[in-house]
């Protein structure tokens, strides 16, 4: 069947200027909002918390809040792009996330700086600054997947999504290393400047690309009045038999990743016997490892090795598991920077398996909707990670998080061989509608005016 081509897509040409800078500048909005997201949670709130006496409970807390008002956020900003247009709501996304961090710099340089004091007064403006990120900063995701998935064809959206995807990932992983080398640079100057260092520049980064965003991305077609939740039905929307394997797997990856993300600095510290921003030049660099694995297999073997949606999910969950195992023997760098290997391979593979997965299993006026749904249920694990992981680390033992996340993988991996597609990148179980409709109506979105 031959397949219609958007014209602002350039067809099988993937080197069109403008598809290609476009998808290059929301890769980089995924990975600013990925490595601000880790700066805090990885680099800057564990040293942060206990540097201000809070109990560790409390880092989990801030990032679980935000977590939850972002899985409820997600699906509406999904199907608003679908109205508004995705640029619009990309861009909303960026300025909510520069104003959660700003907020956040705030409140945590008048605490260092003895300006305000009590640790439950710091705690409250602490979680109040990040829950913006949760109400607004939610809005960049869906609206980036829904883009991509806009303008292309359903062969090129497998590599595409990996692509996008990794922006994020990338950042997440690569976030710790960046904010380890501004910890260490201010804090020649004072330790605040040097905690919140990471914060402030991450705040000027998310600014800059909120605006060309806004004013640079392409987007030609206008927004549907008939669009969103009310047209497409986001409610039942989940419930697809299609649809609901990939949102169930991605709740269970972001639950495992979240738990030994967040896990893994406190692991660095006491076991390395190190503390506060030294714990940085540790972290960073296993981190760093992570994020080269995580770009190796988003960039280099997923475009080439062309695994099968349920390849991918299954060897992501594989993976996770065996550093699940390396975390729990770690007690030197070597073996936690060999876990943080294996776990950027296992996410690398994993979220675009279910990324790309739900978005081919949708129908083309549905990609806004799932992307929303994919993104609300990429953070639903988030929720509980941090409370939990630090939970059981705190009361029960200080391997008991890796050894869950362990087992929680293999019912991961068997329910996505089981339930996944098999066909090659997707090519089985198709959406209701047909092929041909499907890219004519991404060639009538992408007309230009």
């Amino acid at each position: 069947m031959e397949q219609s081509v958007p014209p602002d897509v350039g067809g099988p040409d993937k080197s069109r200027p403008e598809r290609r800078g476009a998808f290059l500048l929301l890769f980089f909005c995924l990975l600013a909002v990925g490595a601000g997201n880790t700066m805090l949670t990885s680099a800057v709130l564990p040293p942060l918390t206990r540097e201000l006496k809070l109990p560790d409970w409390t880092a989990g807390a801030i990032f679980s809040l935000s977590a939850a008002i972002w899985v409820i956020t997600a699906p509406y900003w999904g199907a608003k792009s679908n109205v508004w247009g995705r640029r619009r709501v990309a861009a909303i996304g960026m300025f909510g996330f520069a104003a959660s961090m700003f907020f956040f710099t705030l409140s945590a340089a008048a605490a260092l700086l003895g300006w305000i004091s009590g640790w439950v007064l710091i705690f409250i403006l602490l979680i109040s600054a990040r829950t913006l990120f949760g109400v607004f900063g939610s809005a960049t995701n869906p609206a980036a997947q829904a883009y991509v998935a806009d303008r292309t064809t359903r062969d090129e959206r497998m590599d595409e999504i990996a692509t996008l995807t990794s922006g994020f990932t990338l950042g997440q992983m690569a976030g710790p290393a960046a904010a380890a080398a501004l910890i260490t640079g201010g804090a020649i100057l004072s330790p605040a400047v040097g905690l919140l260092a990471p914060v402030v520049l991450i705040t000027i980064i998310a600014t800059v690309i909120g605006f060309l965003v806004l004013y640079k991305l392409p987007e030609h077609r206008s927004p549907r009045s008939d669009g969103g939740i009310t047209r497409s039905g986001t409610k039942g929307l989940w419930r697809q038999p299609a649809i609901f394997p990939y949102l169930a797997y991605a709740v269970a990856l972001s639950l495992v990743t979240g738990v030994l993300s967040q896990t893994f600095p406190y692991a660095i510290m006491d076991r390395m016997g190190v503390a506060g921003a030294a714990s940085a030049q540790y972290t960073g660099p296993a981190m760093t490892m992570g994020a080269m694995a995580t770009l190796i297999s988003q960039l280099v073997l997923i475009p080439r090795l062309k695994l099968p949606i349920r390849s991918l999910m299954v060897y992501g969950a594989i993976m996770l598991g065996i550093a699940s195992l390396f975390m729990v023997w770690a007690q030197d760098f070597a073996l936690f920077a060999f876990a943080q290997i294996l776990f950027g391979f296992g996410q690398g593979f994993g979220r675009p398996g279910f990324s790309a997965g739900a978005s081919l299993a949708a129908t083309h006026e549905q990609q806004g909707d799932v992307a929303g749904l994919v993104t609300a249920a990429n953070g639903m694990g988030f929720v509980i990670s941090p409370l939990f992981g630090l939970w059981m680390y705190e009361n029960v033992s200080s391997e008991a998080p890796f050894i869950f996340c362990g087992v929680l993988v293999v019912p991961m991996a068997i329910y996505a061989y089981l339930t996944a597609q098999r066909g090659e990148k997707g090519g089985r179980n198709k959406p209701a509608a047909d092929t041909r409709a499907v890219n004519e109506a991404v060639a009538k979105d992408n007309a230009p005016d």
